[in-house]
């Protein structure tokens, strides 16, 4: 099998934990690497372990080099720019969550993705940690019964220090709730089996950043909230999020409560809890499993091994020897909801999907 030739947009953190990922597998290279900063391509060309062709931006990466494949970790606002040069190309292409920051942008690049003969893969790696794909096979195999009820808990540390500071304000980000919890109203479209009808979140910037200025100006991005969401088909689903509580020694927990029993996934631990219906004064008759992951995939990153799988799953797609898992339409769908939760938490009210034209 011929090597996968990559270029990746975009050099700063998440890049190096794809180049990281990369080279646990045969038969792909980084061939390109595109980024208008230049200590971020030595980063990671350092993470890389030779030389490698660098470019000022996607364009130009795509005239100077041949390549299947790109990766897209450029910042949120910058990602329709990179993706007009790359389907032009004909490339494979990873783009990284959220899709874009606007519900336009975002539905521009479904039509596009849609015209084109390559892979178009939105990159959530939430779906791939190990232990939350085994919660959602056993979801879906009837282990809770009926699905009613959907939580999802991440409490963790506050946004990192990015290049400029562009992940400080909600017209860069697309907001918290589309930069960072796209990939849970992606797993709860995902577990759910169903489309979200309204959303109320209830969010605001209470700890984090609220002393610092950027020339100037205040940060306006959400560091906690709670978002409740109803689906189609009846199931309530709701988002807990801290970005001021890292020192939780779980990060994520999920849970699913159907008319049979609760399931509950931890992260970090990696610990599945299913609890079946007791009959009052009976002995609870709950059992907890581990979900193993491969020790080179979790040193390689941080996201529980699941860029690792996600690309192995985005390289079977590129091979035709499997689906692609996530659409462009997943990013636009997980995109609507983060900002309808942004819209929800701005107006204090509740918002419907068919307000942003999503019947």
């Amino acid at each position: 099998m011929s090597v996968l030739r990559f270029g990746i947009v975009g050099a700063g953190m998440m890049a190096r934990e794809h180049i990281r990922n990369l080279k646990l597998v045969d038969d792909v290279c980084v061939a390109a690497l595109a980024d208008p900063v230049q200590s971020s391509l030595d980063a990671s060309i350092a993470e890389i372990g030779r030389e490698t062709p660098t470019f000022p931006d996607a364009a130009a990466m795509m005239r100077g080099s041949a390549l299947d494949a790109v990766i897209v970790c450029s910042p949120n606002f910058t990602h329709r720019a990179v993706l007009e040069p790359l389907f032009d190309s004909g490339c494979h292409i990873l783009c990284e969550k959220p899709l874009c920051t606007t519900l336009d942008d975002a539905r521009w690049v479904v039509e596009r993705a849609a015209k084109g003969g390559s892979v178009f893969w939105t990159a959530m790696e939430y779906r791939f940690m190990p232990p939350v794909a085994a919660f959602i096979e056993e979801i879906h195999a009837g282990s809770i019964g009926r699905l009613v009820m959907l939580s999802i808990r991440e409490h963790r540390f506050p946004f990192l220090v990015k290049v400029g500071d562009w992940n400080r304000f909600n017209r860069n980000t697309g907001g918290t709730m589309v930069e960072k919890c796209c990939h849970f109203f992606d797993l709860m479209r995902t577990i759910v089996r169903s489309e979200p009808t309204s959303v109320y979140c209830s969010g605001a910037m209470d700890v984090n950043h609220v002393d610092e200025r950027y020339a100037g100006e205040r940060p306006d991005i959400i560091d906690n909230s709670f978002t409740v969401i109803t689906f189609a088909n009846g199931v309530r689903a709701m988002l807990d999020l801290s970005m001021f509580a890292e020192g939780s020694e779980e990060q994520e927990a999920l849970t699913a409560v159907g008319d049979a029993a609760k399931l509950e996934a931890f992260i970090p631990s990696g610990d599945l809890v299913h609890s079946p219906r007791t009959p009052y004064g009976q002995p609870k008759r709950a059992t907890r499993r581990h979900v193993d992951v491969d020790q080179a995939a979790l040193a390689a990153g941080t996201h529980h091994g699941s860029v690792y799988y996600q690309l192995l799953a985005f390289l079977d797609a590129v091979r035709n020897q499997g689906p692609v898992l996530v659409t462009a339409e997943d990013g636009l769908r997980a995109v609507a909801v983060g900002a309808a939760a942004e819209i929800s938490a701005r107006e204090k009210r509740v918002v419907t999907m068919s307000e942003l034209g999503f019947p």
